[in-house]
């Protein structure tokens, strides 16, 4: 296995080059340095890689490394002009320290979450075996067919014409056409790059930008998987590719507005001009990659914003302080009820009951994760230190309404909280569990140096010795060891109240996409002609038909068309050839003459039985084409005109 992915380092190098190099460049032109820098790197690729895709494909320029390199390095050039007139520089707030701690932290941090993923994954081609992964893995493929990777228009690949934020889909199009990896390939090195550098970099960034602290930012980049529920949860469940890259980015986007006020040198215009262009980059990164984001970011920056006001209320006075914090909020209020009420609402009734949730939030085992007991016993001594601090207060409130969230979405079914409170996550619990982590972490990390300093003092050693600093990477180190060879990773299905038995990725004779199936949909363009469609039961793995092969496989979502003409298709497709209500259902989806035999489907969330696409071997009217193992290709012949 290991091979296997030493052998794509040149694609998970393009990646990396794709994600941090324009950011890089753009934001050192406007004198970003360090950790900011490499934190923020991504925010700034992100947005400029979505917004070139829109101007590009309103523009009909195909999309390819030339066009958005071309694009990204004249975003860069108004950078370079900009960062010259506006001048000024960022202070990195941090107490010295030692300039092998962080380098070191990093590395340690990204090896150990990189080792995660990869364990859970496995084969660096393999696909996750799950719903949402049919719509993301299609709308690559028809990325690479059309050229055009505006979010204004990917949505096409299914027919539809809305807004889809399509960030994560250009990236993974980037990588495929710049490296010539395979789709599978190019989407799984992005994981790596989004669950190991810019998590575990916003992250250890956000952590010094709050603590004013290198070693706890060191401490949280070790941890920074810890937790299963970010970032391994998200390439569990779904596949959540685009919450994954938008929850990713969450900690720097809110390092950057936390550390506004440490811009020096420059003048006033130039200092409210740079607030508003770092704070817009981070918001488009964040909308264009899955605006959910947005809402726990505006949640916890307004939070710092409030604590900020109400430290200066006897300059502001009473009148200005009540109107700014009230303004504050009821914009964060504005924006949340707007973006809830653009998503179809809820989809999830509550998993548990007020007391379990608010068990599962202090020791971190939300939709039936294990307990992460080590982790949760620092976090609640950070909790301690932040509330003991009237600097770091305003974090253990944040921690406090991220814990909130997720008691809403666990225990308390009224319409009015799932639809409008929660409707932005659909209020499914797995994407609001993933929040958890961004404040989790950097308490655990201050915990664990609150714990450290308390041991050396006993020990009566010198607190900010190199010893202490040694022993407490250590300590974060092996926590981190043992949890990923021992801890369990297996997914938990909190309807069921199951785990699964393996990784999703891994294919297998009885899985959603089984090898047998893939071999088939691999070799459709040998016997199906250009432009014709093929149909397929989505619940069978059929809905990869299309990214596999380029044929047109409908559908190309785990959702079946509700129609009459489909559920008709669905339950009697085998019998065309004895009833004529079935080829009139098929011209309905523009007379399609194959049809693939992958079995009877199966039940579940989003999962359906179609008795009428499988079974035709023996019937009339209906000629088998290919076939492997139990998976096969048939031609309708009964309705040929």
């Amino acid at each position: 296995m290991i091979l296997d992915w030493l052998a794509q380092a040149p694609v998970l190098l393009g990646a990396v080059l794709i994600v941090f190099l324009p950011g890089i460049a753009a934001l050192y032109a406007v004198r970003m340095r360090g950790l900011a820098l490499l934190a923020t790197a991504p925010l700034f690729s992100t947005a400029a890689t979505a917004i070139i895709a829109m101007v590009l494909g309103a523009a009909r320029i195909s999309w390819s490394p030339l066009s958005w390199g071309i694009a990204s390095l004249t975003l860069v050039g108004l950078a370079v002009v900009l960062g010259r007139l506006m001048r000024g520089a960022q202070h990195e707030r941090g107490d010295g320290g030692r300039r092998w701690l962080i380098p070191t932290a990093l590395t340690i941090g990204i090896i150990l979450g990189t080792w995660r993923l990869v364990s859970y994954i496995s084969d660096p081609s393999g696909i996750s075996q799950t719903n949402d992964a049919v719509f993301h893995m299609n709308a690559v493929r028809y990325i690479l067919d059309t050229g055009d990777a505006s979010s204004m228009h990917v949505n096409a690949v299914i027919g539809a014409s809305s807004f889809y934020p399509a960030a994560w889909h250009g990236m993974v199009a980037l990588i495929a056409m710049a490296t010539g990896a395979a789709i599978p390939v190019a989407a799984n090195m992005l994981t790596l790059v989004i669950g190991a550098l810019i998590w575990t970099l916003g992250l250890a960034w956000l952590a010094r930008a709050v603590t004013g602290s290198n070693t706890v930012a060191a401490y949280t980049a070790v941890l920074a998987g810890a937790l299963q529920t970010f970032p391994l949860l998200m390439f569990q469940w779904g596949v959540l590719f685009p919450n994954a890259l938008s929850t990713a980015m969450i900690p720097a986007a809110i390092g950057v507005l936390v550390t506004l006020p440490r811009w020096t040198g420059s003048a006033r215009w130039a200092t409210v001009a740079r607030a508003l262009l770092l704070v817009l980059v981070s918001v488009a990164a964040l909308a264009l990659a899955q605006p959910a984001g947005i809402l726990p970011w505006a949640a916890i920056t307004a939070v710092w914003l409030s604590g900020n006001i109400l430290a200066r209320r006897r300059a502001l006075g009473p009148v200005v302080t009540v109107v700014a914090i009230v303004s504050l909020w009821g914009a964060v209020i504005g924006m949340w009820l707007g973006l809830s009420s653009g998503t179809s609402g809820s989809h999830w009734a509550p998993i548990s009951g007020k007391l379990a949730a608010v068990v599962d939030v202090l020791l971190n085992g939300q939709v039936l994760i294990p307990f992460a007991f080590v982790i949760s016993l620092l976090m609640l001594i950070g909790l301690v230190l932040a509330v003991r601090s009237p600097r770091l207060r305003w974090f253990a409130v944040a921690w406090a309404g991220i814990s909130v969230l997720y008691l809403l979405v666990a225990a308390v079914g009224a319409p009015l909280i799932r639809n409008r409170v929660l409707g932005a996550w659909y209020a499914d619990p797995y994407r609001i569990a993933a929040l958890a982590p961004i404040v989790v972490i950097p308490l655990a990390a201050l915990g664990l140096d609150g714990l450290v300093r308390l041991v050396a003092r006993r020990l009566h050693r010198v607190e900010s010795g190199a010893g202490a600093l040694v022993g407490g990477m250590v300590v974060a180190t092996v926590v981190m060891i043992v949890l990923i060879l021992i801890r369990p990773v297996a997914m938990p299905a909190v309807t069921q109240g199951t785990y699964d038995r393996d990784s999703r990725y891994i294919a297998a004779s009885d899985s959603y996409l089984s090898p047998d199936r893939r071999a088939l949909l691999e070799r459709l363009p040998e016997h199906v002609p250009a432009g014709a469609r093929v149909l397929g039961n989505p619940s069978t793995g059929s809905g990869f038909g299309y990214f596999l092969s380029g044929v047109d496989v409908f559908p190309r979502t785990w959702s079946a068309p509700q129609s009459p003409q489909w559920r008709l298709l669905a339950q009697s497709l085998r019998d065309a050839a004895s009833d004529p209500a079935v080829c009139a259902a098929l011209k309905a989806y523009g007379d399609p003459e194959y049809v693939l035999d992958f079995g009877p489907g199966e039940e579940g969330p989003g999962r359906y039985v179609m008795p009428g696409m499988t079974d035709f071997a023996g019937q009339p009217g209906l000629q088998r084409v290919d076939s492997v193992g139990d998976a096969s290709l048939w031609r309708i012949t009964a309705c040929a005109q």
